[in-house]
């Protein structure tokens, strides 16, 4: 698998808390996206991490071709 798989048409939000660390998957297999489920073992693939500075809400990428991983960046439009 040389590209992900594309989990959906718009991106997902997320209530956020502070200092808590995200992984979002990045390779579109997760059952619970846009959070990684280890669904990438066996693929090149691996999660993007992100460490929450403060409570907040962000809006994840589903279509998984985000130049902002991991979150949307509008590309799932064009």
């Amino acid at each position: 698998m040389e590209t992900p798989k594309r989990a959906g048409d718009a991106p997902i939000a997320l209530d956020l808390k502070a200092g808590k660390r995200y992984s979002w998957c990045s390779c579109g297999l997760s059952k619970e996206q846009p959070l990684c489920d280890g669904s990438h073992k066996g693929t090149n693939f691996t999660p993007i991490l992100y460490k929450c500075p403060e409570d907040e809400t962000k809006w994840f990428c589903t279509c998984k071709a985000t130049n902002g991983q991991p979150f949307c960046d509008g590309t799932h439009n064009k």
